[in-house]
């Protein structure tokens, strides 16, 4: 059988309080806003289309690329996924996700978000990367 490789794309959104965005995907999971590259899009517009869709927010300000790491997802967890993740901000407070299959989001205070994110890959980027948050919201 082989592995069916995905190029997915999303963020890490800050919030005026520096309280990030995550969502929820199916009955336990906790993540990342993020989804799969469309044919023919760009990382950047896919991580901002799937953030709207996954949190309703519409008013995001890019920051930076935070790189890329791979893991396995999927409805049965056979799929490599190669998660591509920007950093943003937002002043917008509400979370009204358009997706249904994300129909949960909510704001996490940043110390807390890895006791909140489900997969092990996903809290070992968010540790790898929690400077650059520091960094973005000692200057805003």
């Amino acid at each position: 059988m082989s592995m069916n490789e995905t190029e997915s794309a999303g963020g890490i959104v800050l919030n005026s309080r520096g309280e990030v965005a995550l969502v929820k995907n199916g009955p336990t999971f906790w993540g990342f806003p993020k989804g799969h590259v469309d044919p023919g899009e760009k990382v950047l517009e896919a991580a901002t289309r799937e953030i709207t869709e996954e949190t309703g927010l519409r008013s995001l300000v890019y920051i930076k690329d935070l790189g890329s790491y791979k893991r396995m997802g999927g409805r049965d967890m056979a799929e490599s996924k190669h998660i591509h993740m920007f950093l943003f901000t937002t002043d917008e407070e509400s979370l009204a996700p358009i997706d249904p299959n994300n129909p949960e989001a909510r704001w996490v205070p940043r110390d807390k978000v890895g006791e909140v994110l489900t997969n092990g890959k996903d809290k070992a980027f968010y540790e790898s990367v929690e400077h650059e948050l520091n960094r973005t919201t000692r200057a805003a």
